[in-house]
C-alpha cells in the first residue's frame, strides 16, 4: 500500500463530453461563455483553460484576477460577469482586452470614460432582483452600445422551468430588447436554461456546472473523481454504536471499513447515514458521523474488501447529485470547497 492520501482525479474529456450535449441543445449560430470562475468550479482554472480552449467560445469569469490568469494562455474573448469598480481595473481590461459587464448605474460615469476601448454587456435586471439595470434606466446605457455589445440577465428559476418567473423575465428581457434602437446580441440562458429553455439561447449561453456535470441532465457525467483509501478494517458484532455520538448502531454483524478522508478534505461533514459510495465497483455506505479525517463505511456486502483498496465519494460511475440530493446540498458547494491537502491529477488536458 502507497502512504494513503485522498485525491482529486478530474477529467477533462469528461468535461469536453459534456459540452457536446451542451452543443446539441443549441442552434449552430449560439456561441458559448464556459465559466470558469470560482477556479473552474475546483476543476482548476489553467488546466480548464488549456483544456476547454478548443471546446468554447469565450470564459466567464467574475474576478479581474481570473480574467487576467486566462489571458496568459488564451486570446479568446473573456467576460468578467460582475464588472469592475476602478480606474486600474478598466485600465487592465483595456491592456489585455478583456470584456466587462455593467449591471448598475453607479458603474456608468467611469464605464463611459472607456466606452470607446472596451466591449460592454449590459446586465438588465428582469427579476432576479440581484444585479442589473432597471427597465426604465436602460435609455442612459445606450452610448456604450454598439454592434457587438451583448443585453444579457440571469434566470433565478432556471431549474424549476414551470415557475411563472421565468416567463416574467422573459417578456422582461424582450421588452428590455426592444427598447434598445441598435441591433445588439442577446445572452439569456445558464446552465439549466439551455436544458430547459433551448428556444432562448440567442447569441450567446453562459453555462457553467453543466460543463462540469454537476446538475441533472440526461448525458452529463461527473468529471471529477473524489477518492481515498482503506486504511482499517474490523468487525462488529450487531449493536454496537459508531463513531462521534454513536450516532448509529450496527443492526447485524457488520465490516466497517475507515476511509483515509473527512471534512477536512471536502467531503460534507452533515453527509447521513446511508449516502452511497463506491468500493471496487460495489456501492457501499457512510455510517456514522464524518469526522475531520475519516469516514466509516459499510462493506459487509463487499466481496474482498481489503486495506489500500480505494473509496469513490463521487466519480462519474456515482454522480456528486446522489450525494447532493441525499444531503441537501448543491453540488456547487461541494465543487469549489475541495481542500488544498487533496492531491490533484488531471486527466486529458
Amino acid at each position: 500500500m502507497i502512504e494513503p492520501n485522498s485525491e482529486l482525479v478530474i477529467d477533462y474529456e469528461r468535461v469536453r463530453n459534456n459540452i457536446q450535449i451542451i452543443k446539441g441543445k443549441l442552434p449552430s449560430n449560439c456561441k458559448i461563455m464556459g465559466v470558469i470562475k470560482s477556479n473552474a468550479y475546483g476543476h482548476d482554472l489553467q488546466m480548464a483553460t488549456e483544456a476547454l480552449d478548443g471546446a468554447i467560445d469565450g470564459y466567464g469569469v467574475v474576478r479581474l484576477g481570473e480574467a487576467l490568469k486566462i489571458r496568459e494562455t488564451s486570446s479568446k474573448p473573456i467576460l468578467t460577469m460582475q464588472g469592475v469598480y476602478s480606474s486600474d481595473a478598466y485600465d487592465a481590461l483595456k491592456q489585455n482586452n478583456i470584456w466587462s459587464v455593467i449591471h448598475s448605474i453607479s458603474q456608468l460615469p467611469l464605464a463611459r470614460q472607456y466606452q470607446d476601448d472596451l466591449q460592454f454587456w449590459i446586465k438588465v435586471n428582469t427579476g432576479m432582483n440581484r444585479l442589473g439595470v432597471g427597465l426604465d434606466e436602460l435609455d442612459q446605457f445606450e452610448s456604450l452600445l454598439n454592434d457587438s455589445s451583448v443585453l444579457m440577465t440571469h434566470l433565478a428559476c432556471a431549474d424549476t422551468p414551470e415557475d411563472e418567473l421565468n416567463n416574467t423575465q422573459f417578456k422582461n428581457f424582450d421588452y428590455a430588447w426592444n427598447q434598445i434602437e441598435i441591433d445588439i446580441q442577446r445572452s439569456v440562458l445558464n446552465s439549466a436554461g439551455v436544458f430547459n429553455f433551448p428556444d432562448k439561447a440567442y447569441d450567446w449561453v453562459r453555462p457553467g456546472i453543466a460543463m462540469y456535470g454537476g446538475i441533472d441532465f440526461s448525458g452529463l457525467k461527473t468529471a471529477m473523481t473524489f477518492r481515498s483509501q482503506i486504511i482499517s478494517i474490523q468487525s462488529l458484532p450487531k449493536n454496537e454504536r459508531l463513531g462521534y455520538g454513536g450516532r448509529v448502531k450496527t443492526e447485524q454483524p457488520s465490516k466497517i471499513a475507515i476511509v483515509y478522508c473527512g471534512y477536512a478534505d471536502g467531503f460534507p461533514q452533515t453527509a447521513i447515514d446511508g449516502t452511497s459510495v463506491l468500493v471496487n465497483s460495489h456501492r457501499s455506505h457512510i455510517l456514522g458521523r464524518v469526522s475531520m479525517d475519516l469516514i466509516s463505511i459499510d462493506v459487509t456486502e463487499i466481496p474482498d474488501c481489503k486495506i489500500g483498496d480505494w473509496c469513490e465519494l463521487w466519480s462519474p460511475e456515482l454522480s456528486i447529485l446522489e450525494n447532493t440530493k441525499m444531503n441537501r446540498l448543491l453540488s456547487y458547494e461541494l465543487m469549489t470547497k475541495m481542500s488544498q491537502r487533496v492531491k490533484r491529477h488531471y486527466l486529458n488536458i
